[in-house]
């Protein structure tokens, strides 16, 4: 599967009126293709911190920056693509085996990342050449 295969940019509803905006964002298929098991969000980095710098062998994600800016850079080995998340009604969706470097947060950046699966060390590489080799045993 080639990387352009493995990401998604979704656009989720504003239903807001005079009063603010609202978005929603649901699991199950509906906005998303999973069953969100795990929430987390990074704020306070800066524009020189990178987060990230991993793969995870089954967990699948979705960001949003629902508070100022940052980048994703995505990288499977043979072609890298960066996203830039600015909208807070911006998804990025990531497929499992996609390396991902988080980076350039403005000040008031708050990531949000909704997860398929629960933490397990287990399941992240966190060294890129690993990374590359089991994209190649994968390949086999």
């Amino acid at each position: 599967m080639n990387l352009e295969e493995q990401y998604k940019i979704i656009e989720f509803a504003d239903f807001g009126d005079e009063r603010g905006n609202l978005v929603v964002i649901e699991g199950d298929g509906m906005d998303i293709p999973f069953d969100i098991k795990r929430v987390f969000y990074i704020y306070g980095s800066d524009s020189e911190v990178v987060r990230g710098s991993h793969a995870n062998r089954e967990t699948e994600f979705l960001l949003v920056n629902v508070s100022g800016t940052s980048k994703v850079r995505l990288a499977d080995g043979s072609k890298e693509i960066i996203v830039e998340l600015n909208k807070p009604r911006m998804g990025l969706y990531i497929s499992s085996m996609v390396w991902k470097d988080m980076y350039d947060f403005s000040k008031d950046s708050v990531l949000l990342v909704l997860a398929s699966r629960h933490y397990d060390a287990n399941e992240y590489i966190r060294d890129f050449d690993e990374y590359l080799s089991e994209i190649q045993k994968g390949k086999k």
